[in-house]
């Protein structure tokens, strides 16, 4: 599979600013997020899409758990998220609405990578 650009580098800043005013003042009580796959990941399928709309109530369990859904995991397939550049994990009874407080983006996107376990054996 081809590796193709991040979302920060398809953009630019001022673009990804103002699409973040602009979901914020439609959709106040949704945060908005970038998540995509780690650059060497191996295992774990590409999504569709990257940019998602998310309760800021919701927990990154809750997320986590339509994330795996969409990727078709089975029980067995373990994967995590990272913020904050791909140096932190995030607790999974973390509100999205906290993890975004403390990670987003300086252009009001929060970035999420997500990996399979192997990463980081």
């Amino acid at each position: 599979m081809a590796s193709f650009p991040c979302f920060k580098h398809r953009k630019p800043f001022a673009s990804r600013k103002n699409e973040v005013a602009a979901i914020r003042i439609k959709f106040p009580y949704k945060l908005p997020v970038i998540l995509e796959r780690y650059s060497k990941e191996k295992i774990l399928p590409a999504l569709s899409k990257v940019k998602f709309l998310v309760p800021r109530d919701f927990t990154i369990g809750q997320f986590s758990a339509i994330i795996r859904n969409r990727m078709g995991l089975r029980s067995t397939q373990a994967f995590y998220f990272l913020v904050d550049g791909d140096h932190s994990l995030v607790n999974m009874s973390a509100t999205m609405g906290e993890v975004y407080t403390l990670y987003k983006d300086e252009d009001g996107f929060l970035y999420v990578t997500y990996a399979s376990q192997e990463m980081f054996g």
